[in-house]
């Protein structure tokens, strides 16, 4: 009866969609990676949906795709290299202007069609999508791996924000002023907000309020439209435990637990890329080429006069009249500028490339978000969140479990000691109950033990820099990232008062229903140790479980006087003329919150003075 009951099921969501993708658009062929490449070996649910969504222009967008070009013009008016979370906002934004012909060129592909199902994020950002960056030499975290970390960077059209959380946070207020502070003028929060707002079109205003959100923009913001139960368990223990309930992370109550909102819309994923490109596709003066790998900016008389790129097996050069603006990342962005001959003199000239500018900060000032990961168990069985059932429901519906990223929703901003109560430091993230990789049956287990789910404990404000410099000067080969991380002993201080703060969910009545218990992983350097302790919790960070998820600052704006300053406070670069850098790089310090939705407000602050600028300017 069970087994007819799933070849029923089965029949039926065919026969249904069949008659679905038959009036959908489908004139390109999307890119991978697929749910059968990134689940393996799952049976016929991952192939099916996979098949589905492709064709399901709700889910995957695929009649509004942008069509790239094979090869780009001579010569544009602007330049953006990087079509990630903020170049995908430079591109869209300039194309505004129609007497403007702007070229984007992004290294990855277009955003797979997996990816936008928000169930799938886990898989997704561990996928192929990824540039594969390794951070080395550290000598107080990642001790497991001799040193090694893992970097986050996604090489894909709308980079992070095709295989990230969602998690739509802007930051403190504090941060910016404190940016301004520094010397950055026009960046103080209530400078910065109006941008934030001007990309905002909030599906849940009436519950948060004009005051601090705003409808009409281009990127989607709200929930998710489904949470697990759990997840409000949590809220509950959070409660019980004495942390502040917040309704809105990005309002009134800036620290606290919450359900926080997404850059979603009706439970599917909306990158920069489909939030701005994809309503710019029409405009003849926007041209986009992927799979174009920008290798160097091309300097004359101190003036960048176009790009080098690489595309099919070739190196190429395209012109612009007036501008080249890089958004090509933390990693990327200082990268190219070094490949260019713009940054640290000495460390050019051994690597044996000309001296175009001498600015020290390129590379430098890089500082991340560090995390350590707590694994937990509830008496919960471990079955699979997906199945059958909860695929039908996303494909007619979008949504059930597909259409939320588990219990990701669940966020918490939180002051250590070391800081003032309105200037979180910490954060808690939560991962698990994911609709992702399945064989389909209802009821099928993933193991035979208890359910596991994660919280990682995150230093939001880490005092450790460290920095980005070239390993050679052949573009393929990656550039050396040194995190420097917990090297200073104040990070190690806060990130144990995260993992107490965590770890104080357990000691509630609400969890202890569901005899929600931390996981001792073994660990050979720290068996010395008492689980649990300072000492122990010491040796852990050290050693395990460090995530690089947001990294900052290595192109670092400032004022005149500061020697590290790479760009002024219209992203600039000094001592160059025709070229900006816009994405997270320019960040003096990391905001206190993820950082997609702050490296949109750079790209539209970075579009904005652009436009301002050429009405002053004759080029």
């Amino acid at each position: 009866m069970y087994i007819n009951f799933q070849l029923i099921l089965l029949l039926s969501v065919t026969m249904t969609h069949h008659l679905t993708l038959a009036q959908t658009c489908n004139e390109r062929q999307l890119p991978g990676p697929t749910l059968v490449d990134m689940c393996g070996e799952s049976g016929t649910l991952m192939s099916f949906l996979d098949s589905a969504i492709r064709k399901n222009e709700k889910i995957s967008g695929i009649c509004e795709r942008v069509t790239p070009i094979e090869t780009p013009d001579p010569e544009y008016d602007y330049i953006v290299a990087g079509g990630g979370a903020a170049g995908s906002v430079v591109a869209a934004r300039l194309s505004e202007i129609s007497h403007w012909k702007i070229l984007l060129l992004e290294a990855g592909d277009d955003e797979p069609a997996s990816a936008q199902i928000p169930g799938a994020a886990v898989i997704i950002a561990g996928s192929n999508l990824s540039w594969g960056y390794t951070i080395t030499n550290e000598r107080y975290a990642c001790l497991s791996e001799n040193g090694s970390c893992e970097y986050a960077a996604a090489k894909v059209l709308g980079g992070c924000t095709v295989h990230n959380g969602m998690v739509y946070l802007r930051g403190n207020p504090t941060d910016y002023n404190n940016w301004a502070a520094m010397g950055n003028e026009g960046w103080t929060w209530d400078e910065v907000k109006p941008f934030f707002l001007k990309a905002e079109d909030n599906g849940e205003i009436d519950r948060v309020g004009r005051f601090w959100h705003s409808t009409g923009g281009p990127l989607s913001v709200e929930r998710f439209p489904y949470e697990p139960p759990f997840a409000n368990a949590m809220l509950k223990a959070a409660e019980e435990a004495g942390f502040r309930i917040s309704q809105d992370l990005n309002g009134d109550v800036l620290s606290g637990f919450a359900m926080a909102q997404t850059t979603s819309k009706n439970g599917v994923r909306r990158s920069s890329a489909a939030s701005y490109l994809r309503p710019s596709r029409n405009r003849e003066n926007l041209h986009v080429s992927l799979n174009s790998t920008v290798t160097r900016v091309i300097i004359e008389d101190g003036k960048a006069v176009g790009v080098e790129y690489f595309k099919n097996g070739e190196f190429k050069t395209v012109r612009t009249s007036r501008e080249v603006i890089l958004s090509a990342g933390n990693v990327k962005s200082p990268h190219i500028l070094l490949l260019s001959g713009i940054g640290p003199k000495k460390h050019l000239e051994s690597m044996g490339i000309p001296v175009v500018k001498n600015l020290p900060g390129v590379g430098r000032n890089y500082q991340d978000h560090l995390y350590f990961t707590l694994d937990f168990t509830i008496n919960q069985l471990d079955t699979y969140i997906n199945n059958w059932a909860a695929t039908t429901e996303y494909l007619d519906f979008q949504t059930g479990p597909l259409s939320g990223h588990g219990i990701t929703g669940i966020v918490a901003q939180l002051a250590s000691s070391k800081t003032t109560p309105d200037y979180p430091d910490m954060q808690i993230y939560s991962v698990g109950f994911d609709a992702a990789c399945a064989p389909g049956e209802i009821g099928a287990l993933s193991s035979t033990g208890k359910r596991t789910f994660d919280l990682f404990a995150v230093l939001l404000h880490p005092k450790s820099r460290g920095q980005i410099s070239l390993a050679s000067n052949d573009p393929f080969e990656q550039p050396l990232i040194w995190g420097n991380f917990l090297s200073e002993p104040s990070d190690i201080d806060i990130l144990l008062e995260a993992i107490y703060s965590a770890i104080k969910l357990t000691d509630t009545d609400t969890m202890r229903a569901y005899n929600m218990t931390l996981t001792a992983i073994a660990n050979d350097a720290c068996g010395n140790y008492t689980f649990s302790t300072t000492d122990y919790w010491k040796c852990r960070v050290h050693h395990d479980g460090i995530g690089a998820p947001h990294g900052s600052g290595t192109c670092k704006m400032g004022p005149k006087h500061d020697t590290m300053a790479v760009v002024d406070h219209k992203l600039r670069v000094r001592g160059i003329k025709g070229l900006r850098v816009a994405d997270t790089s320019i960040m003096p310090k990391i905001v206190s919150a993820n950082t997609g939705s702050p490296a949109m407000m750079i790209g539209e602050r970075a579009a904005d003075f652009i436009k301002t600028d050429s009405d002053r300017l004759s080029y």
